[in-house]
């Protein structure tokens, strides 16, 4: 059965569970402790440190392991924040920053700082000049103009204390200008961290980054395993109680075994990273390609040159996401969504959200290491049929021309209004789908829905369907057809 969910978890190296293995047997001591044991534990950990921060482009003295990578993303926020807070509480993020660091900005908000979100366009990407729009150096207490949305008080926050953005997205693969957004936070004298769990497997992340993180599972260590690099001058105060290990940034006793194996698979897989990239990034260039071909519907999201070589993410339009996970299991096929169209999830992904493109029918494909081109082409030969099946079981008669099924269409000549109210996505874009050509060009169809995925979901089928958007006002959408 293939597996294509890399991004949400690579399968083990090989040579990781040989480190592991071996770890086990060697590794079981403390490594603080001053015998025979001890001693050959610490070897062991501080061999994996500076193989892990040659991995990183760091000092082994600038780096420590976590148990996770939201552990570590969530230390470096607050650390950071803490050691720099004569200076300003402002913080500063971008709209598609993984959901830790997101969970860590409100944090901060709720303790009365100040938020500043970074916007990206419909690829996914940030514009450095606008990332630097919202750094407020030198203390100045007022937001910078721009596209940026600033959260917390108006009047709070000072300078910025610190920035964050991710070297590639979680959920679409867009690469962002890492160097660019550094060196304008390096001259506004701003600590950069960097998430970088997604690309670090394919190599160390450029730019004078200040902070880093990373998690093991990304790249095909064992789970459980995080890490956390912090420069050498970057005031940083870790919070919770103190703790002798790790430099007091991760207190506990450290999983040597895990960290071992971690570090000797990160090695690995960068050493393969150039070779497995010309391999896989034909792949989901045929991926790309072929889904817009075979699928009527659809849209591929993500930016088509500026990405991770695994990663391809496409929306269908009027199928649910969930649905559309379980018939592709079902067919053999593991991969992931950022849809909203879950039982599990009933808000937009916030990328999605934020990239201003269909949510609804969200399907990631993401490849591991040795994915060949036959399941490649098994999954592209199943896919249009499993898609075909999940819109029939929505909406069998879906038709442009037909009224929606069990709602009521109603208007005059030049206007229609259809009532979605209680039903969640797709359903109100499919609604709105199957009454559009029943008002004349220039006519407007208002469709009442009250889930917040149709916020997303309307808008973006108007991009794709060339149709005219003219807002909302609650829960009507105005639809101007053209």
């Amino acid at each position: 059965m293939p597996y294509f969910d890399a991004a949400s978890a690579a399968p083990l190296h090989p040579l990781a569970r040989q480190a592991l293995l071996a770890a086990l047997d060697e590794g079981w001591a403390d490594p603080a402790r001053l015998h025979r044991e001890g001693r050959r534990a610490r070897l062991l950990l501080d061999a994996a440190r500076e193989t892990a921060a040659e991995a990183v482009g760091c000092r082994p003295d600038e780096l420590v392991f976590t148990p996770s990578g939201t552990h570590a993303l969530h230390t470096a926020v607050a650390g950071a924040l803490a050691g720099r807070r004569r200076v300003g509480r402002h913080l500063v993020v971008s709209a598609v920053e993984h959901s830790a660091v997101l969970h860590a900005a409100a944090h901060h908000e709720a303790a009365g700082g100040t938020v500043g979100e970074v916007p990206v366009d419909r690829t996914g990407r940030v514009a450095a000049e606008e990332f630097a729009e919202l750094l407020r150096a030198g203390g100045s207490a007022a937001p910078s103009e721009g596209r940026g949305t600033a959260r917390g008080p108006a009047s709070g926050g000072g300078a910025t204390a610190l920035a964050c953005l991710q070297s590639a997205n979680h959920e679409v693969g867009t690469v962002q200008p890492v160097g660019d957004v550094a060196a304008a936070c390096r001259e506004a004298g701003v600590p950069l961290l960097v998430d970088a769990a997604q690309s670090l497997p394919w190599g160390q992340v450029g730019g004078e980054w200040s902070m880093l993180a990373a998690s093991a599972h990304k790249w095909g260590g064992p789970s459980g395993v995080g890490l956390l690099a912090v420069r050498k001058g970057v005031r940083f105060a870790p919070q919770g109680p103190g703790d002798e290990r790790e430099s007091g940034r991760s207190p506990g006793f450290e999983n040597l075994p895990a960290i071992v194996a971690a570090a000797a698979s990160l090695r690995a897989v960068q050493a393969e990273a150039a070779a497995e990239a010309e391999r896989l990034r034909p792949l989901v260039d045929r991926v790309r390609r072929a889904v817009r071909d075979a699928v009527p519907d659809v849209e591929v999201v993500g930016d088509p040159l500026r990405r991770l070589p695994h990663i391809v993410t496409f929306s269908c339009l009027y199928a649910d996401g969930e649905a559309l996970l379980h018939a592709l299991d079902a067919a053999g096929f593991s991969v992931s969504s950022g849809s909203s169209c879950t039982s599990s999830t009933l808000t937009p992904s916030h990328v999605l959200r934020a990239m201003g493109v269909l949510s609804e029918g969200n399907v990631r494909v993401s490849l591991p290491r040795g994915t060949t081109a036959q399941e490649v082409d098994a999954f592209l030969d199943a896919l249009p049929g499993v898609v075909r099946s999940v819109r029939g079981q929505l909406a069998p008669q879906a038709t442009p021309g037909d009224a929606a099924p069990g709602r009521e269409a109603r208007g005059e000549e030049d206007s229609l209004t259809v009532d979605a109210l209680g039903k969640r996505c797709p359903i109100p874009v499919i609604e709105l789908a199957k009454v559009i050509d029943r008002v004349p060009v220039g006519g407007v169809v208002t469709v009442l829905s009250d889930d917040e995925a149709a916020g997303l979901d309307i808008p973006a089928w108007c991009h794709m369907r060339d149709q005219e958007y003219l807002g909302a006002e609650g829960t009507a959408y105005r639809v101007r057809r053209r």
